[in-house]
């Protein structure tokens, strides 16, 4: 099979057709760049960003909506419920440099759900409607749409929403292919990607257990989806951008040397510093490596470590005996091990 090269959103190509999705507490500026560095990153999304922050000048919201420029193309992501300040934060997020706003239609988190946001909207289309009429209304970048497949197994209604955010003028759909009820277990059902495939003009992309290249492929392959949305899978293993690009395109996919994943920890660690005190920096760093470190030899041990230290000078020596040994001995690092282990990330509108 041939895969697609890109797919474009009003008009404008994204190239590899790759997106990394939006994950709470997980894609900032400082993880964007990181996965960038590694390649054949086609869209980024943001974390996703609360309205009322936005719009009543919560600053600490405000700081979410900060990039670099080598996070380009780059999708604001923002929740609510009131069209009023949905309309507003779209405003905000294009005056910062987005080039897309994306609506989170998907968040299954309870906080979420009982502001009437996320997936909520799923069960009330006529607010669905009114917010994206009004943000449409109020920006002239491209608006895009995550959604899930339904609020739950008895009404699954995503082919009926994405039709509504097609005809609200929306540029792309991505679906989830689990329920809010689902939350992140079991597995997401990509049928229902190629079934709105089949009935809007819109790209559609997909979203939901990409751990490995050839998930992606297959789902290019069984639902004819423009783009694939990679989410978990890109914390255990962030060159899964470059390796899926390479192997769709008939290329040997790359694996990192020990020495380049103990400068890849050690510049997030940079990039952390930043954007954020060293207390935010030391629980970043532990989040990324024991999900970093999962296959890896002794790579428990090297894990539990991490996680007891008290600051980020007493995980570098741990980093740097382990690689160093690595390398000496030549131990062969397989990043693309985690299918369920980080199953229990509690990210939202993935």
């Amino acid at each position: 099979m041939r895969y697609p090269e890109s797919f474009t959103i009003a008009g404008r190509r994204i190239s590899p057709p790759l997106v990394l999705s939006p994950m709470a507490g997980v894609t900032d500026s400082p993880f964007r760049r990181i996965a960038k560095r590694c390649g054949h990153v086609g869209l980024i999304v943001t974390e996703f960003i609360s309205v009322e922050g936005l719009t009543r000048g919560n600053m600490r919201t405000h700081d979410m909506m900060r990039y670099t420029p080598e996070e380009r193309p780059l999708a604001i992501q923002i929740f609510g419920y009131d069209e009023v300040r949905m309309r507003w934060a779209a405003e905000i997020a294009e005056e910062a440099g987005a080039d897309f706003v994306d609506i989170n239609c998907g968040c299954p988190a309870r906080k979420v759900i009982n502001g009437g946001g996320g997936s909520n909207l799923l069960r009330d289309l006529p607010q669905l409607r009114k917010i994206l009429t009004e943000v449409k209304k109020a920006i002239s970048i491209p608006m895009t749409v995550k959604i899930r497949a339904g609020w739950d197994d008895k009404s699954i209604n995503c082919v009926e929403v994405a039709k509504l955010i097609e005809d609200c003028g929306a540029s792309m759909v991505t679906l989830h292919g689990r329920t809010r009820v689902q939350g992140y277990r079991g597995w997401a059902n990509w049928d229902l990607v190629r079934e709105i495939k089949q009935h809007v003009s819109i790209p559609v992309s997909g979203s939901g257990d990409i751990m490995r290249p050839e998930d992606a492929m297959s789902r290019f392959e069984t639902t004819g989806c423009d783009a694939v949305h990679i989410g978990r899978g890109a914390i255990a293993n962030p060159y899964i951008f470059r390796q899926t690009w390479e192997t769709m395109n008939g290329l040997e996919p790359y694996r990192p040397t020990p020495v380049e994943m103990h400068e890849l920890l050690l510049l997030f660690r940079d990039y952390l510093r930043e954007h954020m005190p060293e207390k935010g920096v030391i629980g970043r760093m532990k989040m990324l490596s024991a999900q970093f470190l999962r296959g890896v030899p002794n790579g428990a041990h090297l894990r539990t470590a991490v996680l007891r230290s008290q600051t980020v000078a007493e995980m570098e020596p741990l980093f740097d005996d382990y690689f160093a040994l690595a390398e000496k001995f030549g131990i062969d690092h397989d990043l693309q091990c985690a299918r369920d282990e980080n199953a229990e990330l509690a990210e939202c509108g993935v």
